[in-house]
């Protein structure tokens, strides 16, 4: 018999979170553990609660989350995987609930600002609740029969909860996609890997980063991401997060080996199957 595998997740059933565990593990039996914060996701891992964890890294309209870059490196997690997830946003509420009614809009902070234009043109000043995630802000609605609250979420969520979509696609831009890791405590090899995350540190002098970045040119691999994240307690000192894909495992392999002589440090964050940008069915 299959056992059922421990899916740590940062919010509640009915989240994008959720809904990113169950499109990744679509044929396996899974379990999803809720948690309130990234950290307890992180720890839920580091200490073997849970077979995996799915956590979001970035997002099309606000950007990478950075908290989340130096949680992998501070728990030493490992990406296996990851599911690029289109996101639309919906203004739900209580039965018979009218758009005239409402007084507050409650919603993940993230959420909120990709719909901050629909917010302001038809909302104006109306007060913003920011909750630690979209289905809970839903659910919450749901629970205290909240007549005077919207919330922003997905038509998921609004179903499993019981609210009605008010409006549907309130996210400023039509091609929103949020790009969820999904990570191990444990490294997993992948005979058809063609993408993967490092971390790296370089000296201080001019040239160092582009030294770097020019080994990966040279070998014909595609750099898709780098991100800056600060290092903490090391003021104006950075660790560089890149995300590279390649066709050739030998261009690859050859980049890091060089890679390795032109920095203070790197660390292979995950090596994995690249993830496609797709509209799934609702």
């Amino acid at each position: 018999m299959e056992k059922m595998k421990k899916i740590a997740i940062q919010g509640v059933v009915g989240s994008f979170h959720e809904d990113a565990a169950q499109r990744y593990f679509v044929n396996e039996k899974i379990e999803i553990i809720e948690c309130r914060t990234f950290r307890k996701v992180c720890q839920l891992v580091d200490t073997d609660q849970v077979d995996f964890a799915v956590m979001a890294i970035e997002n099309a309209i606000a950007g990478s989350l950075l908290e989340n870059y130096s949680l992998m490196r501070d728990f030493h997690l490992k990406i296996i995987g990851e599911i690029y997830l289109h996101i639309q946003m919906n203004l739900l509420v209580l039965a018979g609930v009218k758009k005239e009614d409402i007084k507050e809009i409650h919603s993940h902070p993230i959420a909120l600002k990709q719909c901050a234009e629909y917010i302001d043109s038809e909302f104006g000043e109306i007060t913003l609740d920011d909750s630690f995630d979209t289905a809970g802000a839903v659910r919450n609605i749901a629970k205290n029969k909240l007549n005077n609250i919207a919330a922003i979420g997905n038509a998921r969520s609004a179903k499993i909860y019981g609210l009605e979509i008010l409006e549907k696609g309130v996210e400023t831009n039509k091609k929103n996609y949020t790009r969820f890791l999904i990570l191990s405590k444990h490294n997993r090899v992948n005979k058809e890997a063609n993408k993967a995350s490092l971390c790296f540190e370089v000296g201080h002098f001019y040239g160092a980063l582009a030294k770097v970045l020019n080994i990966f040119a040279e070998n014909q691999i595609n750099l898709t991401k780098i991100q800056s994240v600060p290092i903490i307690g090391k003021p104006d000192e950075y660790s560089f997060h890149v995300d590279i894909e390649w066709e050739n495992l030998e261009n690859y392999e050859h980049a890091i080996h060089k890679v390795l002589k032109n920095c203070t440090s790197l660390t292979i964050l995950g090596e994995y199957v690249r993830g496609e940008r797709k509209i799934y069915d609702a």
